[in-house]
């Protein structure tokens, strides 16, 4: 690994109404890399993702946090250094781009610094930003606050690819300076191109797991395991 371990899972079961939805998972995520999570819909990855965060209570097993096991809920976890981009774009549609910014914890600035293509857009409300502007805005809000590690679920969604890349390449400029990223992602070749290990979910399990130089050459297997549903 590149660097210390900054967020790890050992034996996690998470679910929803005393049903769990992953079972006994156990990841690491490393300073300087970005971790794949990956695997069909209904497989876990936003469960592991709520669950690591602090969204969702674990029914089993334990997060840690810098080496260190912790059950402080989301807000906490931001504090000490976490950054979401969640699922869903967490933005304020009525609110300006300008506004937005501000309600980051960092420096608008870096934001520009790093998506340009919003420097014309400030006095826009964010809900008539195109999708990908959006996502740029997201974005750009948590790496501006220098994280020790992000958690980042299908920022891609609905994205065309031209716009995805984009973000995997402010991700991987993130990690090179030192942030552990783990990205839950459904372009999976265009990830393969920046991450540097994955995960792959098949029914809440981790069905196979290793760096990307190997991954590669199991294509055909994580196809397989990718593609079908369930």
């Amino acid at each position: 690994m590149s660097g210390p371990v900054v967020l790890a899972a050992h034996g996690l079961s998470a679910g929803y109404n005393g049903v769990p939805a992953v079972r006994e998972l156990s990841l690491q995520v490393a300073a300087g890399e970005i971790t794949l999570l990956a695997g069909p819909n209904g497989a876990g990855k936003s469960t592991t993702v709520r669950a690591l965060s602090g969204m969702l209570k674990p029914m089993a097993g334990t997060v840690a946090f810098d080496g260190e096991p912790t059950v402080a809920p989301l807000h906490r976890r931001v504090r000490g250094g976490l950054g979401v981009v969640p699922e869903q774009r967490a933005i304020f549609r009525g609110m300006t781009v300008a506004e937005n910014l501000r309600l980051g914890r960092g420096d608008p600035e870096k934001v520009m610094d790093l998506f340009p293509e919003l420097k014309g857009r400030l006095r826009v409300r964010a809900g008539l930003l195109s999708g990908g502007e959006q996502q740029m805005l997201i974005l750009g809000r948590v790496l501006a606050a220098n994280p020790k590690i992000i958690l980042a679920d299908e920022m891609s969604l609905g994205l065309a690819p031209v716009v995805v890349k984009r973000l995997l390449v402010a991700l991987r400029a993130a990690a090179d300076a030192g942030s552990a990223i783990l990205l839950v992602e459904q372009y999976i070749k265009l990830a393969m191109d920046v991450v540097d290990r994955a995960y792959f979910l098949k029914r809440g399990r981790i069905e196979l797991s290793g760096d990307v130089s190997m991954l590669r050459r199991r294509s055909d297997e994580i196809a397989s395991l990718y593609l079908r549903e369930g």
